[in-house]
């Protein structure tokens, strides 16, 4: 009889051992996305013409989503920061492109310089030097630049007056694909707009073609345009920053993440997998952990495909979609209806209980966080204290979302960090039953009680 009592007990003490919710006790996760979604969702916007605000940012706002707007500041009316040559006198550079042709030594300077020679249309070689520039033609670049300073100095373009810088350069309405007298907006507007849930982020003083100009004229497009947005909208505004024409040159990406946390042209980490607009890369075939999937829809973008998009970030769990849209109903290049925005909102929308839609800064926040992140947990009687620390800095300051495996007796939890509850909702899954919930990096142990 003995004998088997003894049996007993050592059956059942092993039984309780390797149950598998008490076996998970304590063990806590960060998922993936926040709040556990399967895929993540940002909405971008490149230039910051008018229909951004009066039309997409309307429909954002009646969903509850949020987007991300890259802004050319010198478009603005009455903004201070304007685009300038910073270098040499350029009535030196044009004597010298007399003597000297463009090489490897000069183009950058003289790419830069280009558009603030004070005559009417020299930004249009900026613009064709800096396109063969970023094709790999480089010798096409130079000559480019070489005929452009040759006509001036024939007299071929016209000096200018103050009249054509007024409100937008030749230049800028170009590269916006916008037509004299078009609205603008405001920094009244943007600042308006900054009760929104939104991201209004760098896409420079003028939109130029970064990769064809010197360290120091990259630098002050996207400095100056930084210090705009920090003294009109506050530092939030200034994390992330959109190089113009999608540009991955190593030397603007250099100096762009010297300025900015974080760049939607690239962000080069081990666990990262980047897919640019024009690549045929399927998302579903990378392994890192995370996948940049950017998709740029234009006027003639089937509805179809773009909903395809939608549909393979659900079905993964990886992958981030980052969404590029630049005009809106007829204002902007390649734009794309208010009827299929609407239509395009409503698709994602009803697929938010899977995908989380975040800015671009959110977005990146916090898949940088978790991976940044160590998590421990100490447990002691009733209560388990979780600790969740990373070494990212005060501006990685996203809640991220933890799942820690408590007893399944209990039933009714409060999770508190600091003096702050945190909502948290009971699950259970094939190891056990856990508690969900948000917490902040680096302040303070978070506390899980059964009451």
């Amino acid at each position: 009889m003995a004998r088997l009592l003894l049996r007993l007990v050592m059956a059942t003490a092993f039984a309780v051992f390797a149950h598998p919710a008490l076996g998970q006790v304590g063990e806590t996760t960060i998922t993936k996305w926040q709040g556990g979604k399967t895929g993540a969702i940002s909405i971008t916007f490149d230039d910051g013409t008018i229909n951004h605000f009066r039309v997409a940012r309307p429909l954002l706002n009646e969903r509850d989503l949020p987007g991300t707007f890259y802004i050319v500041t010198g478009a603005l009316p009455g903004t201070q920061e304007t685009g300038t040559f910073v270098g040499r006198s350029v009535e030196k550079i044009i004597k010298e492109t007399a003597r000297d042709t463009t090489d490897a030594e000069n183009f950058f300077e003289r790419a830069s310089a280009i558009r603030y020679l004070g005559y009417r249309g020299t930004y249009t070689y900026h613009m064709e030097a800096g396109g063969l520039y970023e094709q790999g033609r480089v010798q096409a670049a130079y000559d480019v630049i070489d005929e452009g300073y040759r006509k001036v100095r024939q007299g071929v373009h016209e000096k200018k007056d103050g009249s054509w810088d007024y409100p937008l350069s030749e230049y800028m309405y170009e590269v916006m694909a916008v037509e004299p007298g078009v609205e603008l907006v405001t920094w009244e507007d943007l600042r308006s707009y900054d009760t929104d849930v939104h991201e209004f982020g760098s896409h420079t003083i003028t939109h130029p073609y970064l990769a064809a100009m010197d360290a120091k004229n990259i630098r002050y497009e996207l400095r100056e345009r930084r210090e705009a947005i920090r003294r009109h909208l506050g530092t939030a505004h200034t994390f992330s920053a959109e190089a113009p024409f999608g540009t991955k040159n190593e030397r603007v990406m250099e100096i762009g993440h010297e300025l900015y946390p974080a760049l939607r042209n690239r962000m080069p980490r081990p666990y990262l997998t980047e897919i640019e607009r024009g690549s045929d890369v399927q998302p579903g075939t990378t392994s890192t952990a995370y996948t940049l999937w950017q998709r740029g829809p234009l006027s003639d973008t089937p509805m179809t495909e773009m909903k395809r998009w939608v549909d393979v970030t659900q079905e993964n769990d990886n992958i981030w979609l980052v969404l590029v849209f630049h005009g809106i109903e007829g204002i902007g290049w390649e734009p794309k209806s208010k009827a299929e925005m609407k239509e395009y909102l409503d698709y994602i929308d009803a697929r938010t209980k899977d995908l989380w839609v975040a800015t671009f800064a959110d977005g990146t926040k916090y898949m940088q966080e978790r991976m940044d992140a160590h998590v421990s947990t100490k447990r002691r009687e009733n209560a388990l204290t979780v600790t969740l620390t990373h070494s990212l800095g005060p501006r990685y300051d996203l809640p991220l979302t933890l799942r820690t495996y408590v007893p399944d007796a209990w039933s009714n939890i409060r999770v508190r960090q600091g003096g702050t509850r945190h909502e948290a909702t009971l699950q259970t899954d094939e190891k056990g039953t856990y508690v969900q919930y948000q917490a902040r990096p680096n302040e303070g142990g978070i506390h899980i009680r059964n009451q």
